[in-house]
């Protein structure tokens, strides 16, 4: 296998993912995401979505999008799953990783490339500048309802540390320092960043 790396949060997900379950060995290679290297032939010709991450398996067959890398990765490797391991378990995982993906992460995300990010992304993709304070508003709404759901819980899905907790880790984390710092008020999330913020698969 090989693992396309780069700058930003989607990659640190699978470093930080391949760290929590144990996973080492695999070879990287690192994309030039500032210069452009992810919108050229030659990478398009393997991710046609222009994105990093990509895991190329020794088939030859390339994956990219995170959560897609991650559960491949899960099956395919000993130890204990971090997505379940019963189809409850797995169908928990999967339903707060979507909640979060898309009422958390998209917006905040897309308020970095719409705002601070701009400069990068303005010919890459389609932005609207005038969206991004209120998607950054969006996100925090969202880290504010995951809040009142997280007293009592160690982690998202109770005491056991999966894929949602790593989403959600590593783009609060990367975006807290970019003009999205995580509210104070919402204490649980707090106590749980800081959590997380501790082990060691962080520094991924």
């Amino acid at each position: 296998m090989l693992f396309y790396d780069s700058i930003g949060p989607n990659p640190k997900v699978v470093r930080v993912f391949m760290a929590e379950r144990g996973i080492s060995g695999i070879p990287t290679e690192t994309v030039d995401i500032r210069g452009g290297a992810n919108r050229q032939p030659e990478f398009l010709a393997r991710n046609p979505a222009g994105q990093c991450p990509a895991l190329a398996l020794d088939n030859g067959a390339i994956l990219a999008e995170i959560t897609a890398i991650c559960e491949y990765l899960d099956e395919v490797t000993p130890g204990v799953s971090a997505i379940g391991s019963t189809a409850e378990e797995r169908a928990e995982t999967r339903m707060w990783m979507r909640r979060i993906d898309l009422n958390i992460l998209e917006p905040m995300a897309n308020g970095f490339r719409f705002g601070e990010g701009l400069k990068m992304f303005q010919n890459r993709i389609h932005c609207i500048p005038l969206a991004s304070d209120d998607l950054k508003a969006t996100a925090q709404e969202g880290l504010t309802w995951l809040d009142g759901l997280m007293a009592g819980k160690q982690f998202v899905c109770g005491d056991r540390l999966t894929l949602a907790d790593i989403l959600l880790f590593v783009f609060v984390d990367f975006f807290a320092g970019i003009k999205q710092p995580l509210n104070p008020a919402n204490q649980n999330i707090a106590a749980w960043f800081e959590r997380m913020k501790a082990r060691p698969s962080a520094a991924a």
